[in-house]
């Protein structure tokens, strides 16, 4: 029996949904596993970073590009090849026996996921345009979607206790075939006939500036900052981006316009975006290791403790609203941005207590997260409405671009200050018992929470730090040059946010010579 318009459309919905859930699981499931990775894979820090960051990368690659895509080809169209993809680069995944084969497979599972994004808003966009059913059915996505990101800690540690850490990818091949067949029988198609071209110059300049800025962080300390190939990737990642400017300058159907920066409200919300992906999210890729490795927690207790981390972005959303309505964005954002250092500060301040425990970071996490939870949404709905209509889109995608570049770069950025901060620390406590490359060797598998394998790769700890005592010390000491990073570098954002705003109430309509969107 045929579907009725109305079964059709919560069908759509569930599908939707569905593929949202699966969006932030992969984004938030995986940190809980990493230090499972590192020693199953025979991974090293670093490869533990680029775990993350091929995804997000990716994701960063694609972004703009699928929603052209989209609009040209059709929406459903792409939307069910990308979930196909999906499903397919997770079993890959799930499938590698070695770091680089998983991080390969994690970069083509970003490409999927991106696209996945983007076509699911704007299938939903389309399924859903009368006022009460379409605010009921964005309410619901946004809902799903934040449950998947904030129980995806406890969900990917269950699933690495009970089973295996491949599931935590494995399961989304199944979850894809659903939702496949779900979007055929009940999403409508739908295409934009003044769709523009697709900027391919503008986004191969981004996307090798952001790779090459990340493999500059990431591999300079081993390759030496002042190396030829370090400066190479460096003087290549800043050409990349100098050429990104004078592409989208010059291109009559640029991905961004940056003429919409002369309007206040655009662009301190832009700084919103930054500074939550400056701080929050990025951390949430090592919180799990310092739960395990500094606290000695399993998967299952490191995912419960963060959810004191993420559960407070879920409840938060409807109040930061109601405050940006009363209060304006100006005052909003940047005070969200403030809490999340002030939770920075705290939990720099609980790691460092004689008998640190989740108890002690319990403050700090939740301060980060009420503060992302007062950040996020007012961020998200001034960004698009401080533009012209017809520019929502192209503002939509400046600001998740905003959000996954600076996540990709400070990924790199906090695994940088951590690994910085245990070497430091150990050069101090065992330069005399260990050399300078055994100093950096034994810094990576600590900063990764790898301590397993310590007494076998370095027999001499066991008479330099018989206790372990210096090990752990080094590991703290890392994690709290991280938290007192992320906490200045925040406020430092809220700062500029703030003054970005200005003190008055700034009109949504966009600055004089703002350009208007070309014809393809």
């Amino acid at each position: 029996m045929p579907l009725s318009h109305t079964g059709k459309n919560r069908v759509a919905l569930a599908a939707i949904c569905l593929i949202a859930m699966m969006f932030g699981l992969e984004i938030s499931s995986v940190p809980v596993i990493l230090p499972t990775l590192e020693k199953t894979l025979h991974g090293d820090f670093s490869d533990m970073q680029w775990i993350m960051n091929a995804y997000t990368i990716a994701c960063t690659t694609v972004l703009m590009g699928a929603g052209t895509l989209a609009d040209r080809y059709g929406r459903k169209r792409i939307l069910v090849v990308s979930v196909v993809l999906f499903g397919l680069t997770s079993l890959a995944c799930g499938l590698a026996q070695n770091a680089a084969v998983l991080i390969v497979a994690r970069f083509l599972q970003g490409l999927s996921g991106g696209t996945m994004l983007i076509c699911q808003l704007a299938a939903l966009s389309h399924q859903f345009q009368q006022g009460k059913e379409r605010s009921r059915a964005f309410a619901t996505w946004g809902v799903v979607f934040g449950m998947g990101l904030g129980f995806g800690p406890i969900i990917g540690g269950a699933i690495a206790a009970l089973s295996s850490w491949q599931w935590v990818f494995l399961v989304h091949a199944p979850l894809a075939v659903l939702a496949v067949v779900l979007v055929l029988g009940s999403v409508q198609e739908s295409r934009d006939p003044d769709a523009q071209r697709l900027d391919l110059p503008g986004i191969v300049t981004l996307s090798l500036t952001v790779l090459g800025l990340t493999c500059f962080i990431t591999q300079g300390p081993g390759l030496g900052f002042s190396s030829p190939l370090a400066i190479g990737i460096a003087v290549a990642s800043a050409a990349s981006f100098v050429l990104f400017l004078w592409v989208e300058k010059i291109n009559p159907h640029p991905m961004f316009d940056f003429s919409v920066f002369r309007i206040r409200n655009f662009s301190g919300s832009i700084i919103g975006s930054i500074g939550m992906n400056f701080s929050f999210w990025p951390f949430m890729i090592y919180l799990p290791i310092y739960f395990q490795g500094a606290l000695g927690y399993d998967a299952v207790i490191a995912g419960s403790a963060l959810l004191a981390y993420t559960l407070p972005t879920l409840v938060l959303p409807p109040l930061a609203e109601r405050l940006s309505l009363r209060y304006r964005p100006g005052i909003v954002i940047p005070a969200g941005l403030f809490v999340i250092g002030l939770g920075f500060i705290a939990m720099r301040y609980g790691s460092g207590m004689a008998h640190a425990s989740w108890m002690t970071m319990l403050p700090g996490c939740l301060l980060a997260g009420i503060g992302l939870g007062l950040t996020n949404t007012p961020v998200t709905n001034t960004t698009t409405g401080s533009v012209p209509s017809a520019r929502a889109g192209m503002a939509s995608g400046m600001d998740m671009s905003a959000r996954l570049i600076t996540l990709a770069i400070n990924i790199a950025l906090m695994g940088f200050v951590l690994l910085a901060g245990v070497h430091a620390h150990l050069r101090g406590a065992l330069s005399t018992s260990l050399d300078a490359l055994q100093l950096r060797a034994l810094a990576e598998k600590i900063a990764a929470g790898s301590f397993s394998s310590l007494a076998d790769g370095f027999p001499v700890l066991s008479q330099a730090d018989p206790s372990g005592a210096t090990v752990h010390a080094a590991l703290v000491h890392g994690f709290g040059l991280v938290m007192l990073y992320g906490g200045v570098g925040v406020w430092v954002l809220a700062g500029i946010s703030w003054l970005v705003f200005g003190s008055g109430k700034q009109s949504t309509q966009p600055a004089q010579g703002l350009k208007k969107p070309a014809c393809p």
